[in-house]
């Protein structure tokens, strides 16, 4: 008798429900975005550090020269990028209806794509003098 060559029964291969084939892509961009955002988010950290108690000028100046701008550019595309794959993580695996499931993802990628949006726009606003 040999062994079976799948470990799935017949009706699930047919009905081809399983891996999408963007599972392995998906673990590995939210790992390279969590690797990305532990310098980067140092980074930020001892920023806001320097930046406290300073007035409204210093402030603009500091996150207006280019290196600083450059960090903090970087660190908002890395941990925005890593909020909306970890929240699509949770919905898909966590929503059972399919239609709210797909509402949810939409929203969710809206909503990471305005909060970077809105977040490069100040920052370049600072940096470039717009």
């Amino acid at each position: 008798m040999s062994a079976p060559r799948h470990i799935r029964t017949p009706l699930a291969r047919v009905r081809g429900f399983g891996a999408a084939r963007s599972g392995t892509d998906t673990f590995w961009h939210q790992r390279v975005t969590a690797l990305g955002n532990v310098p980067l988010t140092i980074a930020a950290i001892i920023i806001i550090i320097v930046l406290l108690g300073r007035n409204q000028a210093a402030v603009a100046q500091i996150l207006g020269s280019p290196l600083v701008a450059i960090i903090m550019l970087l660190f908002v595309v890395s941990v925005t990028a890593h909020m909306r794959i970890g929240m699509q993580v949770i919905i898909e695996d966590y929503v059972q209806n399919d239609l709210l499931k797909i509402v949810l993802v939409i929203a969710n990628s809206f909503f990471a794509i305005i909060v970077g949006l809105t977040s490069v726009y100040g920052l370049l606003k600072l940096s470039l003098g717009l």
